[in-house]
């Protein structure tokens, strides 16, 4: 009989191959959910390290060696009778050819064909996690204008792959359509903030407000989705994680034009958020693209904001 909230310690690793694509494995019939895809790794022994783990599963399951790897993120899953220790590896380098050691299969996956397999449910918070820009840019609030949908063909043209389409009043679905298909287009992804969530939108994720994330209890939407939340301190960055958002924003961290006598978190104040958090935190208040760098620095995921990104 398994111990009720037993702790597993659990490392993967992320593999990919000259077409960027992500090497998946399919679970057998004889263990823990059967026939989801999982990235390959497998449990910390006793006397292991966690580098001495990932290098030993990923030889006993596809057969390579790793030669350089990185830790780009830790997550927390709860079953009903155990908590996944997860830590994620980037896998640089490698010797060997992959394949199904144990005769599972195995396959190479982009992200956008991942909705193609049924996943274990960290699955999503990894591809969440490591699909996810260093910087994003929030809509105006004029809308359903042409100016807008040109504003946001600009942006996707220099490259932003994440948009998201903040606004205080309701918007007309085709006006979502519109900007979702050019989203698409130039394959970026397209989060809504808006009044009135029925997370059944035309977009890739809904992005919640401060009081919306305080109102839930659990996750409203599928994992496939993204799920963001505005947060300003540690009280609901602590909230945005236990209802499993995928990423939140921090502000304000410096003044704003919209906001200049507001009160400011501060460098400071926000690394020591971030220290505390374990969900990608993206930084937003009088950010621009120039302090990626400095925000990349601190632990968070990157910048957001309207002016400057």
């Amino acid at each position: 009989m398994q111990t009720k909230n037993k702790i597993i310690e659990v490392v993967v690793g992320i593999i990919r191959n000259e077409n960027k694509e992500i090497l998946i494995a399919k679970r057998q019939k004889d263990q823990f959910m059967p026939s989801y895809w999982e990235l390959p790794g497998g449990k910390i022994e006793v006397g292991e390290d966690s580098f001495s783990a990932l290098s030993r599963e990923l030889y006993e399951e596809v057969g390579i060696t790793v030669k350089d790897c990185s830790l780009i993120h830790k997550i927390f899953h709860h079953y009903p009778d155990k908590t996944v220790n997860l830590s994620i590896y980037n896998i640089k380098d490698f010797l060997g050819d992959p394949l199904g050691k144990e005769g599972q299969e195995i396959a190479w996956s982009s992200i956008e064909q991942f909705n193609n397999y049924k996943l274990l449910p960290t699955m999503w918070k990894i591809i969440h996690k490591i699909s996810l820009p260093k910087s994003y840019w929030i809509t105006p609030d004029e809308h359903q204008t042409e100016s807008t949908i040109d504003e946001c063909r600009r942006h996707l043209i220099s490259g932003t792959k994440l948009i998201q389409l903040r606004s205080k009043t309701i918007l007309d679905s085709t006006y979502i359509e519109n900007i979702y298909k050019l989203c698409k287009e130039y394959k970026a992804r397209l989060i809504l903030n808006t009044p009135i969530k029925t997370y059944t939108e035309t977009c890739d994720g809904w992005h919640l407000t401060s009081s919306e994330l305080l109102s839930l209890k659990e996750r409203p939407c599928d994992d496939n989705k993204l799920l963001g939340a505005s947060t300003h301190n540690k009280l609901e960055t602590a909230h945005a994680e236990k209802i499993s958002a995928d990423y939140i924003s921090l502000s304000p961290v410096e003044a704003t034009l919209s906001h200049p006598d507001a009160k400011t978190l501060g460098w400071d104040k926000s690394s020591n958020i971030i220290d505390q958090c374990n969900l990608p935190l993206f930084l937003l208040g009088g950010m621009n693209k120039e302090l990626v760098g400095k925000a990349l620095s601190i632990g968070a995921q990157g910048v957001a904001g309207i002016r400057e990104i």
